[in-house]
């Protein structure tokens, strides 16, 4: 395998090259540490660089591989985090300038379980200011590979910028009404935000605890799986996250069914409403290719969500205010404008309303769990277009969150497990994504599904021109 083309080869490929010996980890190190000097100072990915940890931690791994003992797929391999995850000694800031100057004492769950699978960490990805819409004034913006006025998708911006162009093989992003989904659906990726607690979330920055999810994004959804693997599971860190046992998520990839049998719900009427032409075109194009891989597709009704969505920002919002009350008001002029109307509209908001927003969650979970005795997966968009514009995003959320966060954030309310995945390009170029929903504790199922789309199809392969 050519080091000149190692950046893009699926992260389980050159798992399986290192673990034969073929290629060093330090030298895939390497290439990608190059690969980061080279092309992020344009695309402004990363917050903070690793070199130094990265390289000894490679060193380590090699000599572990050489003496026989294999970790398994992540061993080895280069990865990356968003800044919202705590790593001991190393700056963590939550995309915050009033955190600039933080070094926990500790590491997150999730960073210390991608070390005991032997992962290289690469660095911190750059991220929304504490993991909102927008990112802080005074920090760098990170820029869509594939063009630079599209939006990057927030708030895992830095995650889904330096994994769709090579600079490392897979990230960590985190996920409270869309925060992996359009991040992975504006970059072309394969993104996987699990059932809630499914992964600890020990040692973050919360946005919302209970709207709040961690998961990988990757450029497959082999890849995802893999990274997954070694993530989930119970943590008594975090008396939220899940005790049942976790599946073999890489191992079920390939089994002898795939999509075959599974029933796949779609509701059109629901989708189309608020989606144009082009991409609910091309995810039907999706959906017929999961029927001729055997999938039993059939229309469903999606459960009415209005009453919801009338409700899912306050509640947010009330979330934020309560994880910064610490530094807020008192440290104010630190924040940038748009977390501070969040959180003023969170410290204001109606107990009554708020109380009237958990009644409809519940009731939301409800209905989504009956529909889910019906069908296996239900498909939707992810945007109700082609990624969009940074300009055409700002516009809607001026308007209303639910513009953007309409087929994302109820499933936030609900703790449903999704995968994204690309499905086509718009004439002018923009990735198009959908989404693949599923009953809590449904991950295995919904890889194997989206796994199965791209064993067939080659969207997930295209690459951002020029990088």
């Amino acid at each position: 395998m050519s080091l000149n083309e190692i950046h893009y080869q699926p992260l389980t490929t050159v798992a399986k090259h290192i673990a034969a010996g073929d290629i060093s980890p330090v030298e895939v190190t390497q290439s990608i540490l190059a690969r980061i000097e080279e092309l992020d100072p344009k695309l402004k990915s990363y917050t903070t660089v690793t070199a130094e940890l990265a390289l000894k931690q490679a060193k380590a791994a090699e000599a572990e591989i050489g003496k026989g003992i294999y970790r398994g797929p992540m061993h080895g391999i280069p990865i990356a985090v968003k800044d919202l995850c705590f790593t001991k000694d190393i700056k963590t800031t939550g995309g915050m300038t009033i955190y600039a100057d933080f070094h926990p004492d500790h590491d997150a769950t999730v960073v210390t379980k991608l070390a005991q699978a032997g992962a290289v960490l690469l660095g911190k990805l750059h991220m929304t200011e504490g993991a909102t819409i927008e990112h802080h004034p005074d920090l760098p913006e990170p820029v869509n590979p594939w063009k630079s006025d599209l939006w990057t998708g927030v708030s895992s911006s830095g995650s889904g910028v330096a994994t769709a162009a090579g600079m490392t093989y897979a990230a960590i992003g985190s996920d409270t009404g869309g925060s992996i989904r359009f991040p992975s659906a504006c970059n072309g990726l394969t993104g996987v935000k699990p059932t809630w607690g499914r992964i600890s979330r020990y040692g973050i920055f919360d946005l919302a605890a209970t709207f709040d999810h961690l998961g990988p994004m990757a450029r497959s959804a082999a890849d995802a799986a893999a990274m997954l693997q070694c993530l989930a599971g119970w943590d008594p860190k975090d008396t939220t996250s899940l005790s049942s046992a976790v599946p073999d998520y890489l191992g079920e990839l390939d089994g002898i069914y795939g999509a075959r049998g599974v029933k796949i719900g779609f509701d059109w009427d629901y989708a189309g409403s608020d989606a144009d032409p082009v991409t609910i075109g091309l995810i039907r194009d999706a959906v017929a290719v999961l029927a001729e891989l055997g999938a039993l597709t059939q229309p469903v009704a999606f459960p009415s969500v209005e009453s919801l969505l009338q409700y899912t920002m306050p509640m947010t919002m009330a979330e934020m205010a309560a994880c910064h009350e610490g530094t807020y008001p008192s440290q104010a002029d630190q924040y940038g404008t748009w977390i501070k109307q969040g959180m003023e509209a969170g410290r204001t908001a109606s107990p009554v309303e708020i109380g009237k927003g958990i009644v409809e969650r519940f009731k939301f979970r409800g209905a989504l769990n009956r529909m889910f005795d019906d069908v296996d997966v239900f498909v939707m968009p992810v945007f109700r277009t082609g990624t969009p514009t940074w300009t055409e995003v700002r516009e809607a959320v001026a308007q209303d969150f639910n513009i953007i966060g309409k087929f994302t954030s109820p499933f936030n309310a609900t703790g449903t497990p999704t995968v994204t995945l690309p499905c086509g390009y718009t004439d002018d170029g923009r990735p198009v994504a959908f989404q693949l929903a599923g009953a809590n504790g449904s991950e295995a199922l919904l890889l194997r599904v989206a796994h199965a789309y791209q064993q067939a199809t080659d969207w997930h392969t295209r690459r951002p021109p020029g990088h």
